[in-house]
């Protein structure tokens, strides 16, 4: 794994798509799970501002349905034009959502990386967030990851049989994923539909290589409501060792 190099990308040159058109059905809330309050602010917001905090990001996108379209423009106005972040309209895939993302940023020239970034990863250090950029920009794509933690098994419930897995190889795919804007175009357009877990797996089977870029673990994706109590507590040794 290649060391965390200098950012020296220029400013605003990249565009953060943050896909948030999910439902988050696993959370269990009636509205969407974004809107959650962390330390008395939306999920989303959190992570938006992680991104907008970044020199090198000139443009955060934020992917919304259209059935939260009113809540985005109406209650968090404010906080939307305090990031200025731009909403755009996304689908009923992930896919979709970013797709929209990179159609609405086609015509601006400044935009030479693309970051994709869970809008439900509140806390994303800024550290990884410019060793990731700064790998992406000498490789042309590169994700952050952890490495699993745990021993790992393969098998079927109750079934027996089961066999332990090497895990020295095996690590946990974060975000921001970030690639150079012309290489998500193109392995977008080789999209034929089939499913595919992350950004990076598009570009992969594309035929191209995706740099691993180590991150920290605590960079959590919400989707329980459990989740929200590490994640307060998280935050709180965020905010201490940065004081």
């Amino acid at each position: 794994m290649p060391p965390p190099d200098q950012n020296t990308l220029a400013s605003g040159s990249i565009a953060a798509i943050l896909p948030a058109a999910g439902s988050g059905r696993r959370f269990g809330a009636a509205s969407n799970k974004l809107f959650a309050e962390l330390a008395g602010k939306p999920l989303w917001f959190h992570a938006a501002s992680r991104l907008a905090d970044s020199q090198s990001v000139g443009r955060v996108v934020l992917v919304i349905s259209q059935a939260d379209e009113a809540v985005f423009r109406k209650r968090y106005a404010a906080m939307v034009e305090q990031l200025g972040v731009e909403l755009v309209l996304g689908g009923s895939e992930r896919t979709d959502s970013v797709q929209a993302g990179l159609d609405h940023l086609a015509d601006d020239p400044m935009v030479q990386w693309v970051a994709i970034h869970d809008a439900a990863r509140p806390l994303v250090r800024s550290k990884d967030i410019t060793a990731v950029f700064a790998v992406a920009q000498r490789t042309g794509a590169a994700v952050l990851a952890t490495p699993v933690p745990g021993t790992v098994k393969r098998g079927k419930l109750k079934s027996g049989g089961s066999r332990t897995v090497d895990r020295r190889e095996l690590w946990l795919a974060l975000t921001p994923q970030v690639f150079s804007i012309g290489l998500l175009k193109q392995a977008y357009q080789k999209h034929n539909g089939r499913p595919a877990t992350d950004d990076a797996q598009l570009v992969e089977r594309i035929g191209r290589d995706v740099t691993l870029v180590q991150g920290s673990a605590d960079n959590l994706k919400i989707t329980y409501p459990e989740d929200l109590s590490v994640a307060e507590a998280i935050l709180a040794t965020q905010s201490h060792q940065s004081e």
